[in-house]
């Protein structure tokens, strides 16, 4: 039994133009012990679908199809107060802004007790006690639990996070762009801090992020996500070595490696697709360099490989256009908008 398994999910945002389709028809399922990158640019539906599995949509965002099986019980089946009981308890999260996760009146230490006791039954002694546990396993000396959170450094506030998360024993923590406010030295020790935390507590983690440096350092699966779409999936090091999918091999391209070879950054020209109406064929179609004739007028078909999938007309060619998107003039935005016309 998966721990987690999305089926078909589908979400819209309401507005005045119409109804934008941020997450399409998106399946994906995670084990016990597994920690799941999704990785994707700005607006690509990463948060949109966390936030649709955790419930908190906001008032003009709405679930129109699809099933979230959370250890084999289907969350959108339950009330409200059933899923708040969920939460923290069974699913927890570490947000991206941990300034705005903390209130700035209450001490550090007195929101996680206040966290725990609304969903466990114990003294605010044994609270403390957690509290100072939770502390320890962070990074975090006990004798500033009941300093404010404008007393803390950006870590050291990230890592509160990671403690409240990890409070109640959760079976999934989500992760929503954990270490994006922060320097890269302070970047690597977060993500190391949650591995170690993750292994001694046998913990799944879903970790959304732009940065695929950090999906290869904390993750052992991955989805790559555009257009509100899963375009691929599989082990962290079969698609980082071997991208099926052109947008995967792009934000590859994109990204530098120190212990690689030097190379030229090749960015990925254009900008994402309008949700609103830009939904015929394959999303990635006009920034793709290799798009032909059918992407423009045929949703890709599923094509299964190894431990995964992927999305693509030209299946059967994944080798031969890694080879071309390694090349600079490969992007070239003047190319691009020629394969598109």
């Amino acid at each position: 039994m998966k721990l987690l398994n999305i089926k078909n999910l589908s979400i819209v945002y309401k507005t005045i133009e119409g109804n934008i389709q941020a997450v399409d028809k998106v399946s994906l399922s995670i084990d016990d012990g597994e920690i799941l990158g999704i990785v994707g640019e700005s607006g690509c539906g990463k948060t949109t679908l966390i936030k649709g599995l955790m419930g908190l949509l906001p008032y003009n965002g709405k679930i129109t199809e699809g099933e979230i099986y959370f250890m084999d019980k289907n969350l959108l089946s339950l009330s409200k107060e059933e899923m708040r009981q969920k939460r923290w308890n069974d699913i927890s999260m570490i947000t991206q802004s941990a300034m705005n996760s903390l209130n700035p009146v209450y001490s550090v230490g007195w929101q996680i007790v206040e966290a725990i006791q609304a969903h466990k039954v114990v003294s605010k002694e044994e609270a403390y006690k957690t509290v100072e546990k939770l502390f320890e396993l962070v990074g975090i000396e006990k004798g500033r639990i009941n300093d404010y959170p404008h007393q803390y450094s950006g870590g050291m506030k990230q890592r509160a996070i990671i403690a409240m998360a990890l409070a109640l024993n959760p079976k999934l923590i989500i992760a929503d762009e954990p270490t994006t406010a922060l320097d890269v030295v302070v970047q690597s020790q977060i993500l190391e801090k949650i591995n170690i935390l993750l292994n001694n507590y046998n913990g799944s983690m879903i970790l959304v992020t732009h940065d695929i440096s950090v999906i290869a350092q904390t993750c052992t699966m991955i989805a790559v996500m555009y257009g509100g779409k899963i375009v691929e999936y599989g082990a962290v090091n079969q698609i980082l070595k071997h991208p099926n999918h052109p947008y995967t091999m792009g934000l590859k391209n994109a990204f530098p490696s120190i212990t690689g070879e030097k190379r030229q950054l090749i960015s990925i020209p254009g900008a994402p697709p309008n949700l609103l109406n830009d939904l015929d064929g394959c999303r990635f179609k006009d920034r793709c360099p290799f798009a032909i004739e059918k992407c423009f007028v045929e949703q890709p078909k599923k094509n299964n490989v190894s431990n995964g999938f992927f999305y693509c007309h030209r299946e059967n060619e994944s080798e031969m256009l890694r080879d071309q998107a390694k090349k600079q003039e490969t992007w070239l935005e003047d190319i691009v908008k020629e394969v598109s016309i």
